[in-house]
């Protein structure tokens, strides 16, 4: 449009050229025809919007917003009317105590107290999406990208993140319950973005930061019960150890007892006798000395 503006400008001095007794008045044709040259560019830019993949436009006339939304693609329009932007994407708004991670430079994680008093430091990205019908009630009633992301994005996710952390106790929120409180959020968080034309998509709590006084009382209990553990494995070996050499002691007396009743002097000598003879009927060469009928014989052998 600014191309058209000064368009009329130089038709105008071309008439004013044309109708003054000035010796240049045989320009005022040529200032003319480029004056309309230029009102005819500014026009046709201003009727052709091109809208990028990805986003939608909203037209305002005189400040009037129209409820028209216009999809990404090439469109002809009213060339005075404006044209305002906005991302339907996914975008992520994150929060963060690294200075590099969110929106915000510096440190800006949102510091909540628990229901214990202590207070805890989270870490929270939120993806979301415009609705595109909702763009424009968004341009009428909280204005441009950037403005909404301070008006809704922002104070909606940290005010959702104080208001449920004092349902839960801070070591709660860094353990057990962490699920159930991001579940809350989401729901609070959701609802509101709803209201405002916003679709939440996902909410991530990244980091749960607790006091130093807790996380060290935390730490002290996790090593005390690993080391309950371990001792608890140490006994039950020692037990299992235990059982095994009871078992074995149990073993060996009942087989003494089975060869101090269960064996005669008969079964003695005849299992003598049967040994000798396996001796005897061996290749080997051997020597037999025969005692006197009361003991074994003395085998003397040579290979």
């Amino acid at each position: 449009m600014f191309i058209a503006i000064i368009g009329i400008i130089v038709l105008i001095a071309g008439v004013v050229i044309k109708n003054s007794p000035s010796p240049n008045s045989h320009y005022s044709r040529i200032i003319t025809i480029a004056g309309l040259v230029l009102v005819a560019i500014g026009l046709f830019s201003s009727a052709v919007k091109v809208i990028e993949p990805g986003r939608v436009g909203v037209q305002s006339l005189f400040g009037k917003v129209q409820d028209e939304v216009l999809p990404s693609g090439l469109h002809i329009i009213d060339p005075l009317v404006e044209i305002t932007t906005f991302d339907t994407r996914t975008q992520n708004y994150t929060m963060s105590a690294v200075s590099t991670e969110g929106e915000k430079q510096g440190d800006d994680a949102i510091r909540v107290l628990s229901s214990d008093g202590l207070e805890v430091t989270v870490d929270l990205s939120v993806l979301y999406r415009v609705y595109p019908y909702k763009t424009p009630y968004i341009m009428q009633n909280l204005g441009s990208e950037a403005e909404y992301k301070d008006k809704i994005i922002r104070p909606i996710s940290r005010t959702a993140i104080r208001d449920n952390a004092v349902y839960f106790q801070a070591v709660e929120l860094y353990s057990t319950k962490r699920q159930q409180f991001q579940d809350r959020i989401y729901k609070a968080i959701s609802q509101n973005y709803a209201k405002n034309g916003i679709e939440l998509q996902q909410l991530l709590v990244r980091n749960i930061t607790l006091p130093a006084s807790v996380k060290a009382s935390i730490e002290s209990k996790i090593n005390a019960e690993q080391d309950a553990q371990k001792m608890q494995f140490v006994l039950q070996k020692e037990k299992q150890e235990a059982d095994r050499k009871r078992v074995e002691a149990q073993g060996i007396a009942d087989y003494q007892k089975i060869l101090s009743t269960g064996l005669s002097d008969r079964q003695l000598q005849y299992e003598t006798i049967k040994a000798q003879k396996e001796i005897a009927l061996s290749p080997n060469t051997k020597v037999i000395i025969l005692g006197n009928g009361k003991g074994a014989p003395i085998i003397l052998g040579k290979d």
